[in-house]
């Protein structure tokens, strides 16, 4: 990789941080300073899961919150060196997002999200996780009135979820769901659209109101109308795609009772964390950065004091006399 094409790209972090900041960073004071910090921000991260591990937990918040959520997703972070295995350089950074709410009333106020926190890494899912945890903690995991666990369902997800956070309430995001039936419907009627929007529409309308036994019944009867998978068939096809949904929405079934989440004023969709995903993007994920594991890795952690709501960052800075004058 070309000193040229590394240098450009600290140029445009530079610039990105200037937009945000008001600041006149060049590429080279960026790269620096973001080193040295967030290789410092890693050893402490990974030094207080150790210390969470030998059972000594983090100072809990003042106030006990009403409602933790903790929704965990991925995004994508250019390497320098291609996966031998898919020939790409892109690989998954975890993300994690976790949010004190309000709860709604069920009718017409909407939960109200307080503060929220962030956690990022391109490490397995199983160190992620005890990161996860040990934010959680942080965050008031033992003291809160009520915890829930959100997620798209993903192939690691619910894994995650189940070591870590086992006995918490966990939700299959909304929005994903419904992506989920619009694929079902297409799948099973076609070029037909008008066939294709109803067909969507009869399914959202069942899993809204919390029947997903019906919605099983449906896609297991359309998926029978067309027989099951061939060895041939590729992951695009209606027969793939049927059967691999009736196996979803039977496996996440117990997660999908809308109408009482709902009613409990609790947040359905994952937004959040998609959110905060476009924010560590914004830093770590563009066509002239490259990265390697060693590199990104400290980025992410300070990407993710940065972004937290809980004025960590203030604080850090404000405890390092060497730089209150910048």
């Amino acid at each position: 990789m070309s000193r040229e094409l590394t240098q450009e790209a600290d140029d445009l972090v530079a610039r990105a941080l200037n937009s945000d900041w008001s600041t006149r960073l060049d590429g080279k004071q960026v790269k620096r300073w973001g080193d040295a910090l967030g290789k410092t921000l890693r050893q402490q991260r990974d030094r207080e899961v150790l210390d969470w591990e030998s059972g000594r937990h983090p100072t809990a918040p003042a106030n006990d919150p009403q409602l933790l959520v903790i929704e965990v997703d991925g995004g994508r972070v250019q390497m320098r060196e291609k996966n031998p295995e898919t020939g790409s350089r892109w690989r998954e950074d975890k993300v994690a997002a976790i949010s004190t709410y309000v709860p709604g009333d069920g009718q017409d106020r909407d939960p109200q999200r307080l503060v929220t926190t962030h956690v990022a890494t391109m490490r397995p899912t199983e160190p992620f996780g005890r990161f996860v945890r040990l934010e959680a903690e942080r965050r008031g995991l033992r003291q809160a009135e009520q915890v829930i666990a959100l997620s798209d369902a993903g192939n690691w997800t619910d894994p995650l979820f189940e070591r870590e956070l086992r006995g918490f309430v966990r939700i299959v995001d909304w929005f994903h769901a419904e992506e989920h039936l619009w694929d079902c419907a297409r799948a099973a009627r076609g070029e037909e659209k008008k066939a294709v929007a109803a067909l969507e529409s009869k399914l959202e309308t069942f899993l809204w109101h919390g029947q997903v036994q019906k919605v099983i019944g449906i896609l297991e009867t359309e998926s029978a109308a067309l027989g099951p998978p061939e060895k041939t068939d590729g992951p695009q096809n209606p027969r793939r795609v049927l059967a691999a949904n009736v196996g979803y929405f039977r496996k996440n079934a117990a997660h999908m009772n809308y109408p009482d989440y709902r009613k409990r004023g609790w947040p359905i969709g994952s937004g959040v964390v998609e959110a905060g995903v476009k924010q560590f993007n914004k830093r770590v994920k563009g066509t002239e950065q490259f990265w390697t594991e060693e590199g990104v890795e400290p980025i992410l952690c300070l990407r993710a004091m940065r972004v937290s709501q809980d004025e960590r960052w203030e604080k850090h800075w404000a405890n390092r006399p060497a730089y209150q004058p910048a």
